[in-house]
């Protein structure tokens, strides 16, 4: 069986030899070089799989020479040493392409732990069980993925929805992308040149989210310093998407469903009777329904809604769909971050696949951004995903109580605090994975009396 081969490059005799003794032992092939030049022509020859480098070496400076170390081999690691550490050796080094970065008098244990690391990125572990990227495939924006019965449902529904101007209502948990949904429905409609208009009711309160929609007079309301058009005028033949439609105030309500009736409307403070034929695509995380019966939201304006609806299933619901869905968000990740990330790990794949994913599609994004980030190679391993998905899941929240049982109140409650405990009870990160705004959470905290009465962190 091949040994693994280690090229040291450092001008301290001592140092080389203690490495070559402590590798050799561990059974790694050893090679040894005392200047930059010897370096690089034992690195045609020997063509190691890891490179240990000093920065400072007494016929180069170690950044060169890690620079034509690229150019012989761009997929061999190389892990710096040097006495001289400091921040900005630091950042060079990650800049410049260096696997691991390790300060004298070197820790042996490190050492080893960056060479294994580095050994399962290298050709020397190909990881033939990898998720391979289709590099022919280009990342588009806003593209839909799934080969699930319920994604291809969702598919066929958007073909359907596109070709008139229903009113859409689309349902799905937090992170499930019903935005998507609204996007493909009007790019694959008649007025897919016409504008877009998406605005969060959730995180705009009272007049100012009436304003947003249906704009206002100079001198209506104090600060009103101005006339301004609403999202409904702004939109003219397009579609303007409601995400989060279930926190519209009920005051506000009733001038909605008479926009979606008469298809006019007024400014605050205005006396003219406005039109609009946007197309209205209105999207909720929350019992509508069970709204309705809680006198929370009109009878009249739910009909009004969802004349037609989407639901989106839970990624949990449709596991089939993640290996496509890794694929297409690393791609996402090259195209976004400028990165070259190739593989991801079969196990790192079997991973993600076993996790219940509470936060949908919006998580599994922030988990793998998280891992390229941190990912000094071009694959995405086992190791780098692990730590980064929550110990609990929504399974272990199933068997505690029967689906049929359990309200979508309360099932929304555990969630949350799921969610709360994930993030060690950091409001700004709940609020990402969430995907709601810190109003929408606080008002959820007190709605559901959720408290942490040991939380005194004022995140």
């Amino acid at each position: 069986m091949r040994r693994n081969r280690i090229l040291i490059i450092d001008d301290e005799q001592s140092l080389l030899e203690s490495l070559e003794m402590f590798l050799t032992e561990a059974g790694y092939k050893v090679e040894c070089a005392a200047s930059a030049r010897e370096g690089l022509e034992k690195s045609r020859a020997f063509k190691p799989d890891v490179v240990i480098l000093d920065i400072r070496l007494p016929d180069s400076n170690g950044f060169d020479v890690l620079q034509e170390l690229r150019g012989v081999s761009e997929a061999c690691p190389v892990i710096m040493i040097t006495a001289f550490h400091d921040m900005d050796t630091t950042i060079r080094t990650v800049k410049m392409g260096a696997f691991e970065y390790i300060p004298k008098p070197i820790d042996v244990d490190e050492l080893e732990r960056a060479i294994t690391k580095a050994l399962k990125l290298s050709r020397a572990s190909p990881l033939r069980e990898s998720l391979s990227l289709d590099a022919s495939l280009p990342y588009t924006e806003g593209q839909m993925v799934g080969k699930s019965l319920a994604m291809k449902d969702v598919f066929k529904a958007v073909g359907r929805l596109s070709e008139n101007q229903v009113t859409v209502l689309v349902e799905g948990e937090t992170g499930t992308g019903k935005e998507l949904v609204a996007k493909a429905i009007h790019h694959h409609s008649p007025h897919k040149d016409q504008p877009f208009v998406a605005i969060n009711c959730s995180t705009i309160v009272g007049t100012l989210l009436e304003s947003e929609l249906f704009g206002h007079e100079r001198g209506s309301f104090t600060g009103a310093s101005y006339t301004k058009k609403g999202k409904f005028e702004l939109a003219e033949h397009g579609t303007i998407f409601l995400d989060e439609v279930g926190e519209i105030p009920q005051d506000l309500q009733s001038k909605l469903l008479r926009f979606l009736q008469e298809k006019e409307f007024e400014r605050i403070g205005g006396e003219k009777k406005l039109k609009s034929n946007a197309r209205v695509i209105a999207a909720t995380n929350r019992d509508l329904w069970g709204m309705v019966q809680a006198g929370q939201f009109r009878e009249d304006l739910y009909y009004r809604l969802s004349v037609a609806t989407v639901k989106l299933p839970p990624l949990r619901e449709r596991k089939e769909d993640i290996p496509l869905l890794i694929d297409f968000v690393v791609r996402k990740i090259n195209h976004d971050l400028k990165m070259a990330l190739k593989r991801v790990e079969r196990r790192a794949v079997d991973r993600l696949t076993a996790y219940d994913w509470p936060g949908n599609v919006r998580e599994l994004e922030n988990v793998l951004t998280r891992a390229a980030i941190e990912t000094q190679g071009d694959v995405i391993t086992e190791e780098m995903v692990a730590p980064l998905l929550g110990k609990k899941t929504l399974a272990a929240t199933h068997q505690k109580r029967d689906a049929t049982e359990t309200s979508l109140e309360e099932f929304e409650r555990e969630y949350i605090l799921g969610v709360l405990e994930r993030t060690q009870w950091h409001l700004g990160k709940a609020c990402e994975l969430l995907g709601i705004s810190r109003p929408t959470l606080r008002q959820r905290l007190k709605s559901y009396h959720i408290t942490r009465e040991a939380d005194t962190s004022g995140r």
